[in-house]
């Protein structure tokens, strides 16, 4: 019997991207190769690459020319680049890359069992984004920690924010049916998964480009009785309409989590409005209503600086917005000026340097609040998700509690025990640091996911499974396959 070919992945970008590589993990197991976490032992190299920002172009660039050398160095007879850089910029790529055997887009996961096992593949495989939305049936391989999950609901977008190229490069928005997402979810669920993190471009506008479909409010009632699932956490959430409808589910349903992670970009009317992000929304009575209305709720956001145009009172009225509102978790980016966006065009440039200010002064701002909303925790009981053993040493846990989100808030280091990966723990908060807390964990109960589990979710198909490994840029994340 022929020998099954190794095959490494490297995943850059979002969860939305993570998604789509679990997806082209599957795709190679069907078509019997083995992914490993060895880059230098692959036969075969699947990059995966961002191509949103400029700071993201150059580390898809800097993965791809890496990667290449293991050509020659390293056992790789074939290297393949995928996702939004060469949905981008496929020709130029092409031309300017010849050490890469395969280009496919942001829309191409099933194309890749084409490219692993037909001699005739084109080189340059790249179809249009329209094409693409993920479905119940596709393979996928979880690269997630702790029996969590994404679920990706729709794909594309329809907004037209100055400062963005994902529309250019996803296409339109497209929402998957409720009846397809909750058979993804029942299918996570039945192999231990007890998190659901719902994300897309825009996941508040669910349903909205479909003539007579349900909302994003109907979609979680349905995904609550999924039998299982313990946690449904809601990402990208824009400021308008949040109908009240969401809000008692945020608030009273016991699988919702309260966590709004709501990209605001900025808080200057003007300077919204020269995003073309609106500027009307008052995000002051945004915060209040959320508050007053969803009392535990955990906010997360995201802004801009260095938008071209903005100016020094612009800055600090966001800053003044930032200090106000004592968001729980903030992220801080730096503008990037893609030259497909409109804001290109835009006068007034700001200069890197006082960009980079202006990102760190808002990140020292925020620092200190988390700090503050962490502290107040000390004392507290929590109910934690464990993940597994931290990097800095096997013998701590780490986890998450509600109001952390994977990968992009703190997370919960946990002493004594012993408690289970994949499993739920009661913590007694300690300590505190800017980002993190430190707990003492109430023994538990074995859970259903182990770091030795297999964890393939093989849809439609009777499970098969090894122990494999999606390297992102950031450090190693371990799949399971669940058998």
């Amino acid at each position: 019997m022929k020998a099954a070919k190794s095959i490494h992945f490297v995943s850059l970008g979002c969860p939305k991207n993570r998604v789509d590589s679990e997806v082209m993990v599957g795709v190679a197991q069907d078509r019997g190769f083995v992914p490993t976490d060895d880059a230098e032992a692959a036969e075969v190299i699947v990059i995966n690459t961002c191509g949103f920002i400029e700071a993201a172009k150059r580390e898809s660039i800097e993965t791809i020319l890496e990667m290449a050398q293991l050509k020659q160095s390293g056992a790789c007879r074939k290297l393949v680049v995928t996702g939004c850089l060469s949905q981008r910029y496929s020709g130029d790529l092409a031309t300017d890359l010849p050490e890469v055997d395969h280009f496919l887009g942001s829309s191409d996961m099933l194309q890749l069992g084409a490219v692993l096992t037909r001699r005739d593949a084109p080189r340059v495989l790249v179809g249009n984004p329209a094409d693409w939305v993920i479905r119940a049936s596709d393979p996928r391989t979880l690269s997630t920690r702790g029996a969590s999950a994404y679920l990706k609901i729709a794909e594309g977008c329809n907004r037209s924010c100055g400062f963005c190229v994902i529309p250019q490069i996803r296409g339109k928005q497209r929402s998957r049916s409720i009846d397809d997402v909750v058979a993804e979810a029942e299918q996570l669920a039945e192999h231990g998964v007890l998190e659901l993190n719902l994300v897309s471009q825009d996941t508040i506008a669910y349903g909205r480009d479909v003539k007579g479909a349900a909302g994003l409010a109907t979609l979680l009632e349905r995904l609550g009785e999924v039998r299982g699932i313990e946690w449904l956490r809601v990402h990208y959430l824009y400021p308008e309409k949040l109908d009240d409808r969401l809000l008692e589910l945020l608030r009273d349903h016991p699988k919702v989590v309260p966590y709004v992670d709501m990209p605001l970009q900025h808080a200057a009317p003007t300077m919204l409005k020269r995003m073309l992000r609106g500027g009307s929304t008052n995000l002051r009575a945004v915060i209040d209503r959320l508050r007053q209305s969803v009392p535990d709720v955990v906010l997360r956001s995201a802004f801009i600086v260095g938008h071209p145009g903005e100016t020094q009172a612009e800055f600090a009225e966001l800053a003044a917005f930032v200090k106000w509102a004592e968001l729980d978790h903030v992220g801080v980016f730096q503008y990037s000026d893609e030259e497909s966006c409109t804001s290109h065009a835009l006068p007034d440039k700001i200069d890197d340097e006082t960009t980079e200010e202006r990102a760190s002064a808002l990140i020292d701002l925020q620092r200190g609040i988390s700090l503050k909303k962490n502290q107040a925790r000390v004392g507290t009981t929590l109910r934690v998700l464990v993940e597994g053993a931290s990097e800095e040493s096997e013998l701590v846990m780490i986890g998450r509690h509600a109001g952390q989100a994977p990968e992009v808030d703190g997370l919960v280091y946990l002493s004594h025990g012993p408690v289970q990966p994949g499993s739920f723990c009661t913590a007694h908060v300690a300590s505190a640091t800017d980002y993190d807390l430190l707990a003492e964990a109430e023994p538990n109960e074995p859970g259903p996911i182990t770091e030795s589990d297999s964890a393939k979710v093989q849809r439609a198909k009777e499970p098969r499974g090894s122990s494999t490994a999606v390297r992102r840029r950031r450090g190693v994340v371990s799949l399971r396959t669940i058998s």
